[in-house]
């Protein structure tokens, strides 16, 4: 990222931190079914606990630990005053047979209103997974293999119950801090998935580009007349939570006190997006309201860049899962 772009970027940063609060959420969700990833702390068990408090008749918890997701589970049950809502299901997104499985169970569901895809991991040390570096094959692969897996379930509920349901995933403002030099490879995600080349202090930062740009060229290719669901991507602000568990410095943990939101707050950036109108397909969604994305998705070179992400992306899946981009075109 240019430091221009950086200091454009910046005001807007502080601004939103520090003057913006989202509002408390209040659309009714009486009768409607929604799965959360990455729901057993942070911002995922806070939107579920908002999903559940508007009165949705069924929450999915998709966790990593089933005896983490149990513990958030009874949490939300205590303060909601609500039982019989929130289910705990199992979900590794560092496995793809974890997110096969947990769709092929998605399918016994009677309906499936929103999907609101949170679950990210934050970690400066390489390590391969999936034949990906971890970052990779949890944030953007796996993430874009569980939304198309769950999109025949979401397009069957619009079809039956006359509504458009929403694929939510949740990226983050720091798709505007990386310049995202990897663009320019041959081969991206080989790039990215080289040891040696691997420039792991901006590797998140990457992921969350990645997901920006896939999300805009799937949208881009199918509108949501097509797709029958609102696919959007939100960004919660800074907040506290678990993500930068693996960072323990002082300074940075006195920097987070004075600017972090509260995981709360954070959340209902989540839970508006999950259940907003079609108006938000391929929009990029801060502080409940669409913004503009980063200069570099959206300048001279953005187009190129995220046909090449999702044309790369999408070979990946398809490897992973033959057929599975038919259900785009359906």
């Amino acid at each position: 990222m240019a430091a221009m772009d950086i200091l454009r970027w910046m005001p807007n940063f502080f601004y939103s931190q520090f003057f913006v609060t989202p509002k408390v959420p209040s659309t009714d969700c009486s009768g409607k079914t929604i799965i959360v990833t990455g729901a057993n702390v942070g911002l995922g068990k806070e939107a579920a606990r908002h999903y559940v408090r508007l009165g949705a008749s069924k929450i999915i918890l998709a966790c990593r630990s089933r005896e983490r997701g149990e513990a958030a589970k009874n949490d939300i049950e205590a303060t909601t005053k609500r039982k019989g809502v929130v289910e705990v299901w199992q979900l590794d997104l560092g496995s793809y047979e974890s997110v096969n499985q947990f769709a092929e169970r998605a399918k016994t569901l009677k309906r499936l209103d929103s999907i609101v895809e949170n679950a990210g991991i934050s970690t400066t040390n390489y390590k391969s997974v999936e034949g990906n570096e971890s970052t990779v094959t949890v944030n953007v692969v796996s993430t874009f293999l569980l939304a198309l897996l769950i999109l025949p379930k979401l397009q069957e509920t619009a079809k039956n119950f006359n509504i458009t349901p929403n694929l939510c995933i949740v990226s983050s403002e720091v798709h505007f801090v990386t310049a995202f030099p990897e663009r320019t490879s041959s081969s991206i995600f080989g790039t990215l998935n080289d040891e040696k080349q691997a420039r792991m202090t901006d590797r998140y930062n990457v992921s969350k580009l990645l997901e920006v740009l896939a999300c805009r060229e799937v949208t881009r290719q199918h509108p949501v007349n097509q797709m029958k669901v609102t696919m959007n991507f939100v960004n919660p602000g800074w907040c506290h939570s678990e993500l930068m568990r693996e960072m323990t410095n002082p300074i940075l943990g006195l920097v987070k006190k004075l600017f972090c939101r509260t995981t709360e707050v954070g959340s209902r950036t989540l839970v508006h997006a999950g259940v907003a109108g079609p108006e938000t397909h391929g929009q990029y969604m801060s502080d409940c309201q669409i913004t503009r994305c980063a200069p570099l998705v959206e300048g001279k070179e953005g187009a190129q860049i995220q046909r090449s992400v999702w044309d790369e992306l999408a070979t990946k899946l398809d490897e992973i899962e033959p057929g599975i981009l038919k259900v785009l075109d359906t």
